[in-house]
């Protein structure tokens, strides 16, 4: 059996990365962004007046001037107004620029206006160039803004925009197929009989790939029947990127998942992982670069496996960057006795420190999926048998 490092190596081998697209930029939210984008125009292109209230020039004020006539008013939109006498100064609001032969912005809480004249109020707090956001102090114009690689969230949605792009190239989204397999599954609203059980994998497969950005295109039910499987598999596999199944993967002598994947040109890449829960984990690729992730069919562990393998597998495919492994502290001691790597749900709390701790939730077995309600995602313990102490730093991944 691999271990899970070896499986994120295995898995990050055989992974296909997904075309480009040019989508306008409100579609961009959450996508991979595949190009680089470079400044329009130096940022902020002007000296940016950062607070409301007046400009003057700064060399008059240090002469002893403290009372300045108001000669006008600049609002953000309009062309800068030249400063006539060094007596006078400018009424200005946040985001104009700042008017000509001025090097200073005093805030209006900071002056007393009265018959046309504003009084500086506090001499301590002039100086050149307060409150002014100087010209290409962020960037200058060809500066690179953002990488290939970025994921575009709301900051640098924004950054895209001031570059005046009002597209971007961005990594398709994969087309994902949601299947659960096994005759003892029953949609939800549908009468079930005492030895049926709901199916519900496919529910939160779904959910959690639709909260890391990756919305599956089909969900499937299919039965443990070998024919129908190969048939509706093949189709499956024609169609999508990825495929995301639950069940079928284990010893039983009805668990055909591999065997059918093997006959349509699936290339097993590896087949059980050594963990706790979802060691059966099963990943192939076709000639196609079609990739395959058929989980074990136990709730807790399909949840475990997409978190840990699956999603970033899709955010690699994307051409992400990979994300840095949050690190946080076990709340309490926990002893694992099996050799294998475990998968411990937790809930995040944090001590009088400020440290986040990771405090163990067990659940009743890859099966008890209600005991995960709550929590905030699981910790990987590293290899048992093993008594592993409070405080230790472990790896964090949330649902």
């Amino acid at each position: 059996m691999l271990t899970p490092a070896e499986a994120d190596a295995a898995i990050a081998a055989h992974l296909a990365q997904v075309p480009d697209e040019l989508l306008s930029l409100p579609a961009c939210a959450g996508r991979v962004l595949r190009q680089e984008i470079l400044a329009e125009r130096d940022a902020p292109p002007f000296d940016r007046v950062a607070m409301d209230g007046i400009a003057f020039s700064s060399a008059e004020f240090r002469a002893g001037r403290r009372e300045f006539r108001v000669a006008g008013l600049q609002a953000a939109g309009q062309a800068p107004i030249a400063l006539q006498s060094p007596t006078d100064c400018i009424e200005v609001m946040t985001g104009t620029s700042l008017p000509t032969g001025c090097d200073i912005i005093v805030p209006v809480e900071r002056i007393r206006v009265a018959a046309g004249k504003a009084t500086v109020e506090d001499a301590n707090l002039v100086e050149p160039w307060l409150h002014v956001h100087r010209r290409a102090s962020d960037a200058r114009a060809g500066d690179r803004l953002l990488s290939a690689g970025m994921r575009l969230g709301g900051p640098e949605l924004a950054i895209a925009a001031s570059a005046g792009l009002a597209e971007l190239r961005v990594a398709r989204l994969p087309r994902i197929a949601v299947i659960s397999t096994g005759d003892e599954l029953v949609e939800p609203g549908l009468p079930v009989l005492d030895y049926q059980v709901r199916r519900s994998n496919s529910y939160g497969l779904a959910a959690s790939l639709r909260l890391a950005g990756f919305a599956p295109a089909t969900d499937l039910h299919l039965p443990d029947q070998r024919p129908v499987l190969a048939e509706r598999l093949a189709l499956e596999l024609s169609r999508h990127d990825v495929l995301v199944l639950s069940g079928g993967v284990s010893a039983g002598r009805l668990d055909y998942v591999p065997a059918v994947l093997a006959e349509l040109g699936v290339r097993r890449v590896f087949h059980q992982v050594s963990q706790r829960p979802g060691r059966p984990l099963w990943f192939g690729v076709n000639n196609r670069g079609v990739t395959v992730f058929a989980l074990p069919g136990n709730p807790v562990s399909v949840l475990v496996c997409l978190a840990r393998y699956v999603i970033p597998a899709l955010l690699a495919a994307s051409g992400a960057r990979a994300a840095i492994r949050p690190m946080v502290a076990l709340g309490q001691a926990f002893e694992f006795r099996a050799p294998l790597t475990c998968f411990l749900p937790v809930s995040l709390e944090y001590d009088p420190g400020g440290r986040t701790l990771a405090v163990p939730r067990p659940t009743g077995g890859s099966g008890d999926f209600i005991s995960l309600a709550g929590t905030d995602g699981f910790v990987e313990l590293p290899q048992g048998p093993a008594n592993h102490p409070a405080g230790v730093a472990i790896p964090f991944y949330r649902w």
